[in-house]
């Protein structure tokens, strides 16, 4: 089959993002034939390179348009109007996965536990749950832990109200006050439609973290801060296979996961990132439909553990989406 990689960057940090590589090679490996197409801050070169040979199927990879995260859903949009076949979530999944807000209420009204929460934008409360200090702040339709540092955990009204304004300044976008809860770190891929199915659980391990900070997956323990050295939030954070879990925690994360994944109505894949307390509840941190599929991301790492080499999981994904489009 033609198969485009349709991504958003060509580059990161000034490198390219290696899981374009491994998709490609992935790719061939399945007797496909792959060429990218980069989406930037305008559609007509984007429309004409999808219209001018059409491919079989799209990979798509893009997370934003023009910048915006926002807009990721626009994108999938493009797609369905120009008739082709792709992978991963439609606008709506995208766009209801895309806004932690929007997500929250979905999730709530299923009756799957996500941490209480405020929204305010411009002095309007949007919504506002039963919530109590420590809270962290979150700009809601921003990806990656982008926003979220330190500072994003607040302790009384004046830190609260420091950080909305920070984030209303700086992302122009309502912003999402939400319950700390404090317990482990976990997350589940979802591979499948119908009968999607929860691959094995990762837990992020804190035990290395500083000690002096909340335990949170803040931009820097994801990415690491600008420089060469990473610095201390990045090297205290891991991602693992945890092997202390009881199996009712196991089992019960693995059918959220899934609950999640059908009540965002996602397709073919995803990531449910959640938090588990002393007493063994969990909560629903975030859904990300058309999750990471770099060959070391949690995702990748979890489909092998089940079983599935990643050149066997870009196939499954292919699959998957090609099986909806055949009905």
């Amino acid at each position: 089959m033609k198969v485009v990689v349709l991504h958003t960057k060509d580059a990161v940090d000034g490198e390219e993002d290696p899981v374009l590589g491994q998709l490609e090679q992935a790719l061939r490996n399945g007797g496909h034939e792959p060429r990218r197409v980069v989406v930037d801050a305008a559609v007509e070169p984007v429309v004409q390179e999808l219209t001018s040979d059409r491919p079989d199927i799209v990979i798509n990879m893009a997370e934003s348009f023009a910048g915006k995260s926002a807009l990721e859903s626009s994108v999938a949009g493009l797609l369905n109007l120009l008739d082709l076949r792709y992978t991963g979530s439609s606008p709506a999944g995208l766009l209801v996965a895309g806004d932690k807000t929007l997500s929250k209420k979905v999730l709530l009204f299923h009756g799957i536990k996500t941490p209480q929460f405020v929204t305010v934008y411009r002095g309007m409360v949007d919504w506002a749950g039963d919530v109590s200090f420590p809270l962290i702040v979150k700009p809601p339709q921003e990806d990656a832990s982008l926003g979220i540092t330190q500072k994003s955990i607040v302790h009384d009204v004046k830190e609260l109200l420091e950080r909305i304004a920070d984030l209303q300044s700086e992302y122009q976008q309502p912003a999402l006050a939400e319950q700390y809860v404090e317990g482990r770190e976990f997350y589940v891929g979802v591979l499948g439609n119908a009968n999607a199915r929860a691959l094995p659980v990762i837990e992020l391990d804190f035990s290395r973290f500083p000690s002096d900070r909340p335990r949170i997956a803040s931009w820097a323990a994801k990415w690491g801060d600008a420089g060469d050295a990473k610095g201390a939030e990045f090297e205290g954070t891991e991602s693992v296979f945890p092997d202390d879990l009881p199996d009712e925690w196991r089992e019960r994360m693995q059918k959220v996961a899934v609950d999640a994944f059908h009540a965002l109505r996602l397709r073919d894949y995803a990531r449910v990132d959640m938090r588990v307390t002393e007493a063994g509840e969990v909560y629903v941190i975030e859904v990300n439909p058309n999750c990471y599929l770099e060959a070391k991301s949690e995702f990748a790492r979890a489909a092998e553990r089940d079983g599935l080499s990643y050149d066997a999981l870009i196939a499954q994904i292919i699959e998957l989406a090609s099986a909806r489009y055949a009905r």
